[in-house]
């Protein structure tokens, strides 16, 4: 049986109301995490592009330093966004590096970290052959935690 296209399903309001309530070095902290878990399949599909991984190095410094220069944050967004591009296709891979365009934004703007989180469970949707849906819940419900965990520390 083919798989659906990936749809966008909403996050329950109390998940956003969640993200709206937290604080955006936390966030930026938890957009990263979301990304990472799914950077692997970008990791797998072209090894030797980075931009993906810096665009998550690039806001790591801006959460360890608190320095924040637009042209920085830009350039590795757009680059990482440059490179799921590059991939073609909709696939795990071109949705990873979305993810990490998305992360290192958060930095300017919070509400980028949700981008990170949805495309970090549209690249598990592609690249789980059975039960995507299942795997699409587990994922948000581990996000969903994680927030809730890193908001307690």
């Amino acid at each position: 049986m083919k798989k659906s296209k990936f749809s966008l399903v909403p996050h329950k309001a109390y998940f956003l109301e969640l993200v709206e309530r937290t604080d955006q070095k936390l966030l930026a902290a938890w957009a990263i995490e979301c990304a990472e878990r799914v950077l692997p399949y970008f990791e797998q599909h072209d090894p030797q592009d980075r931009r993906p991984q810096i665009a998550l190095e690039t806001l790591q410094t801006w959460v360890d330093t608190g320095v924040f220069r637009m042209a920085v944050i830009r350039s590795a967004s757009l680059g990482s966004h440059a490179a799921a591009r590059e991939v073609g296709e909709d696939n795990p891979a071109r949705s990873a590096a979305r993810a990490a365009g998305q992360a290192v934004a958060t930095a300017h703007v919070p509400v980028h970290a949700i981008g990170a989180a949805i495309y970090a469970l549209q690249a598990i949707y592609r690249a789980t052959a059975v039960d995507a849906e299942a795997a699409v819940r587990r994922e948000r419900d581990w996000q969903y935690q994680r927030l809730l965990e890193l908001r307690q520390s």
